[in-house]
């Protein structure tokens, strides 16, 4: 009876044994990866920032200070900039703000994504320029404004405060939109 324990278990590995080098050997590809619309050997993976402009520059729209006094405290502080340029400024408590300019976003877009995601939109005009309020219902203290950006794509500017706003909460979304729309700052 343990013989046949053996035998049944050495099978049993060398079956396994032979799956998995098969399995092994079916998913191998032969070549060099390349990214869709490149040759093999031309892509280096280097970026050539020097191609882009304005690499950041979005994050510079507005003074810190300008930032800071449109939501109601001090000197806006950096906390990243990227996709998408975040500060956080002391007030009473804390107001984290959000700035992104989508240079080929789409104004529908953004509201149906909005309303997709959960949030009450309403149509604002500033400055003469249409554009859109977002707030989230399960944080009523937050408030997103949309517009078009004049040189294409769409601003956005994000307003969240840690405690909810005295007054309305789309007021300092707005007051920031209008700075960059009239460039008075």
């Amino acid at each position: 009876m343990m013989r046949g324990d053996r035998m049944r278990r050495a099978g049993t590995a060398l079956a396994l044994s032979v799956v998995a080098t098969v399995g092994l050997a079916a998913c191998s590809v032969d070549g060099t990866a390349v990214r869709e619309g490149r040759s093999a050997g031309t892509d280096t993976g280097h970026v050539d920032t020097d191609r882009f402009e304005k690499l950041l520059a979005e994050c510079d729209v507005l003074p810190a200070a300008k930032i800071g006094e449109a939501v109601g405290g001090g000197i806006a502080d950096p906390e990243f900039f990227g996709a998408n340029c975040r500060w956080a400024v002391a007030t009473p408590g804390v107001v984290h703000v959000m700035f992104n300019w989508f240079e080929w976003g789409s104004y529908n877009h953004e509201k149906d994504t909005a309303k997709r995601l959960g949030f009450t939109t309403e149509n604002v005009k500033v400055r003469s320029q249409a554009g859109f309020t977002a707030r989230d219902p399960k944080r009523p203290g937050v408030c997103g404004v949309t517009a078009k950006a004049p040189g294409g794509g769409i601003y956005t500017w994000w307003v969240e405060p840690r405690q909810p706003p005295a007054g309305d909460a789309c007021a300092a979304p707005i007051r920031l939109m209008e700075m960059i729309l009239t460039g008075a700052y």
